[in-house]
């Protein structure tokens, strides 16, 4: 009993070290800068120019891995950082979008600042850090693309924020609303993918969050008109 006392401890005290450890990285880069500067560096002395960058969360994140075949020959290039709200993704802006002088940036983002991610924050407050990033992009020449923020009925991770579809719509009307005043290009992911919740389906979505491979096709089918239609 002892030796299995001095094992748990032991054990509760690595847990603790890289739970601190991983802790301090976020404290020291926040917005996590550090997650593509190689992969940036890589690109920008290779001049290869990619046509498009995915700008986003765990969902975008995902999304290279899940749907290789998309991002195989370089033109389309992700930059997804699971957990991110939107103020996240904006300091990051420059770095992950700007400086990589892409044609396009889709802009999908949103759901973990309704999440709460990093604590409370107003639907208003969360478009303008989106509308933020496309204004950004076309000072810098990038054509931007607003996506509508997923279905989701519940967040697995904080199932006491409540009236998560509703949030969901309230923020994809503002994001549409701009767009439209603003003529920026907008795509609807939501209108197509949500079922009667207001969530996902099981088969696009085990989660209820998360894409599963059939989940990422449906994306791709919805978006790739679009990019190809702005890439020619």
């Amino acid at each position: 009993m002892k030796i299995l006392a001095i094992m748990l401890a032991t054990i509760a005290a690595m847990a603790a070290t890289a739970h601190d450890a991983d802790a301090q990285q976020r404290n020291n880069d926040w917005a996590n800068y550090g997650r593509y500067a190689a992969d940036n560096a890589r690109i920008k002395t290779a001049g290869s120019r990619p046509d498009v960058v995915f700008m986003g969360n765990s969902i975008t994140d995902a999304w290279p891995r899940m749907q290789p075949e998309l991002f195989a020959d370089g033109s389309y290039v992700g930059r997804g950082i699971s957990g991110q709200v939107t103020a996240q993704m904006l300091a990051r802006f420059r770095a992950d979008v700007i400086d990589l002088a892409p044609r396009v940036v889709v802009i999908l983002a949103g759901t973990n600042d309704i999440a709460e991610n990093q604590g409370p924050v107003a639907i208003e407050n969360i478009a303008a850090n989106i509308v933020s990033m496309a204004q950004l992009a076309r000072a810098n020449g990038i054509v931007p693309v607003i996506c509508s923020v997923l279905p989701a009925a519940e967040y697995p991770w904080r199932k006491e924020i409540t009236d998560v579809p509703a949030k969901v719509r309230a923020l994809n009307t503002l994001l549409r609303e701009w767009a439209a005043a603003n003529d920026c290009t907008w795509v609807d992911y939501f209108t197509p993918m949500a079922d009667e919740r207001g969530g996902l389906p099981s088969r696009l979505a085990e989660d209820g969050i998360h894409p599963t491979a059939a989940g990422y096709a449906r994306m791709a089918s919805i978006i790739e008109p679009t990019l190809d239609a702005l890439l020619k």
